[in-house]
């Protein structure tokens, strides 16, 4: 006879699935498996992931206060879509806490994590050689992360990695173009010669620069992909309109 688990053991069971359910779900959000806008269903998941749909619709809940997806009454959960405004509002609060980060860690930055950080700045400018944009791009969340997580602030970190999750389903459908990586990649080499100087302004105002630099860059690649989208439309349209005639 198979043994009853105790109610807590039971609880903790439960609260582990969900955990990998939500982070599973989570993953193939953040790296576009799902679109923005996409309806997620309890039971195509729970059939997908191999489990019932109590872990599901639990992991729903995280991910809508996670902020990554939406629930409407009566019609589902979906993906969100972050609108172009609100993205501009957390490019303006993370510039604030990068500028934050840059200071403190060049007050207060290791040998042995300026020299992981330099690794990254290495790699992420021989992707950029390769003209490998997927995995610089990778790279480029790490290196951000990293420095945050080297700040030492627990809550900032916390507050930060909800921001930048938050962000990706917007800059996943406007990816700088590949002529800018090497631009992007040099902005890292500086913040790096920044903070290794130790000169907490310096640091500070190359972080906060950067992170406005790339504001102006995913902003500027969204109205140009907008444009692209009803230059299509209206182009589609016309076509139609003539094979009618």
């Amino acid at each position: 006879m198979n043994a009853v688990p105790h109610p807590t053991i039971a609880l903790l069971q439960s609260s582990s699935l969900t955990t990998v359910v939500q982070q599973e779900i989570e993953r193939a959000i953040l790296q576009g498996e799902y679109a923005p806008g996409s309806k997620l269903t309890e039971a195509d998941l729970a059939q997908k992931l191999g489990v019932s749909r109590g872990p599901v619709r639990e992991a729903f809940r995280m991910l809508d206060e996670a902020g990554l997806v939406r629930t409407e009454k009566n019609r589902g959960v979906f993906v969100r879509d972050i609108p172009i405004d609100e993205a501009v509002e957390i490019f303006d609060l993370r510039a604030s806490m990068d500028e934050l980060v840059g200071r403190k860690l060049a007050a207060n930055i290791t040998p042995a994590q300026l020299k992981e950080i330099r690794a990254l700045v290495d790699a992420m400018e021989k992707a950029v050689k390769a003209e490998d944009a997927y995995n610089y791009h990778l790279l480029n969340l790490k290196f951000h992360d990293r420095l945050v997580e080297m700040a030492g602030n627990s809550k900032l970190t916390a507050i930060y990695r909800k921001l930048i999750k938050e962000l990706s389903l917007f800059r996943r459908l406007n990816l700088a173009d590949g002529w800018l990586l090497p631009i992007s990649a040099n902005e890292h080499r500086q913040i790096l010669k920044a903070i290794a100087s130790g000169d907490q302004d310096a640091a500070g105002r190359a972080m906060f620069d950067h992170a406005m630099d790339s504001k102006e860059r995913t902003i500027d690649n969204d109205l140009r992909r907008q444009a692209r989208a009803t230059e299509g439309a209206a182009s589609k349209h016309a076509k139609a309109e003539h094979a009618e005639r």
